[in-house]
């Protein structure tokens, strides 16, 4: 008896897995492994850029140095980083995503070819010649 699953694997969320467990993932393909790979790699660049962009150039009185204002002042940081990089509208996760796919290879059509005994290279006009 054949049981269909109840979803796709195009249709799991990866949002929720950390990403030192993608790898050892059996339920995604490879391509969904890197696809989240890169999106959260995206977050985490969203995440550095937002921290440096909230740094205070002038402490004032106004300005919270505490603990607790830090810990929220990151947590928020990150939820902000985390929610722009599900949109994919930055496009840094498309180009990490395309790094990192692997591409099919083009066969090329003169790698069978040898150049014969004295032809000439077309490029720089040198000849090639073989030596027994």
């Amino acid at each position: 008896m054949n049981i269909a699953p109840l979803t796709s694997p195009a249709d799991i969320d990866t949002s929720h897995i950390p990403v030192e467990d993608l790898a050892g993932n059996k339920h995604l393909t490879k391509q969904q492994k890197i696809h989240e790979a890169s999106r959260q790699f995206e977050a985490i660049m969203l995440q550095q850029i937002l921290s440096e962009m909230q740094k205070p150039v002038i402490n004032s009185e106004f300005t919270d140095d505490s603990t607790a204002a830090g810990i929220y002042q990151d947590y928020m940081t990150s939820a902000l980083a985390q929610s722009m990089s599900k949109t994919d509208s930055l496009g840094f996760a498309k180009i990490f995503e395309q790094q990192l796919s692997p591409h099919p290879s083009k066969p090329n059509p003169h790698a069978s070819e040898r150049p014969s005994e004295n032809s000439a290279d077309k490029k720089t006009g040198s000849v090639l010649i073989s030596h027994p």
